[in-house]
């Protein structure tokens, strides 16, 4: 496994996204993706499958150190308080004692930054939490951000069609963790020819070289989902190889004209 070394921190660089898992599902692909190595699990208050989680974590038998646990806190929990109360709420349902990354996950226009920043600090200062961070904010977002407290992680969607060249300066600059969600683009890879020639020269699907491109950016992490064993470990297989400056460069082209795959209504108004 490949790790990122951020702030003094060492995050497995390719984690488990959980999105649309649940129930025996849910734990049976944590179960199994820790039984092949992963040790980074990313969920979220919205997902409904801290519980499985936490299940799967318990049955599993892996020393709580070896984890990076990733949660958010839901845009309806941003008040003080209720970032507390479900913060702690989502460590219970997880089985452990603390999170090593919490998140905002989507910003909410009706409440102050600084007063859900504050509750960040608060939850970090008690030991509940090692490190938050921000999901779905825009670049403009995350610098007024960090004048008012240490942030350690941005996560956003990004993949070749969408790279976030500017997000990605920004952590690189300020030594903030990038993660990557739908690192996949949810499927629309693997029909790309570009992806698919680079692929065939290195032995390689469309989607390994993907995730190779993303962990040889600076400060990067991706958290793609999986719920086959077989894609589990197709997504392992990507640390055998490296792709070339001209590989890189034909990749980044893919982003010229971005392309994004989630957009919700309640997102913000994203920056070019």
């Amino acid at each position: 496994m490949q790790y990122v070394d951020v702030q003094g921190a060492r995050v497995p660089a390719l984690g488990l996204g959980t999105w649309q898992l649940s129930g025996l599902e849910c734990r049976r692909t944590v179960q199994a993706a820790l039984e092949l190595g992963y040790r980074h699990i990313d969920t979220a208050q919205t997902y409904a499958n801290e519980g499985d989680i936490g299940i799967a974590l318990q049955q599993s038998g892996i020393d709580r150190g070896e984890l990076w646990l990733t949660t958010k806190v839901a845009p309806s929990n941003l008040r003080y308080a209720d970032v507390v109360r479900s913060t702690r709420d989502s460590i219970r349902r997880l089985a452990t004692d603390y999170v090593d990354l919490l998140l905002v996950h989507w910003p909410n226009p009706d409440v102050s930054m600084n007063e859900t920043l504050a509750a960040l600090q608060h939850l970090q200062e008690q030991g509940a939490v090692r490190y938050f961070g921000l999901s779905n904010f825009t670049v403009s977002m995350v610098e007024a951000a960090l004048q008012s407290a240490p942030l350690f992680a941005i996560q956003v969607e990004c993949h070749p069609f969408l790279p976030q060249k500017r997000m990605l300066s920004l952590a690189a600059g300020r030594e903030l963790l990038f993660t990557a969600y739908s690192p996949l683009a949810q499927g629309e890879l693997a029909d790309d020819e570009t992806l698919q020639e680079i692929g065939a020269s290195h032995g390689k699907t469309p989607s390994q070289v993907a995730l190779r491109w993303l962990l040889q950016r600076p400060n990067t992490a991706a958290i793609p989902k999986a719920s086959s064993s077989e894609h589990l470990r197709e997504n392992l297989q990507i640390f055998d190889f490296e792709l070339s400056r001209e590989q890189v460069a034909r990749i980044d082209a893919l982003g010229d004209h971005p392309k994004r795959i989630l957009d919700p209504p309640f997102a913000p108004q994203w920056e070019t």
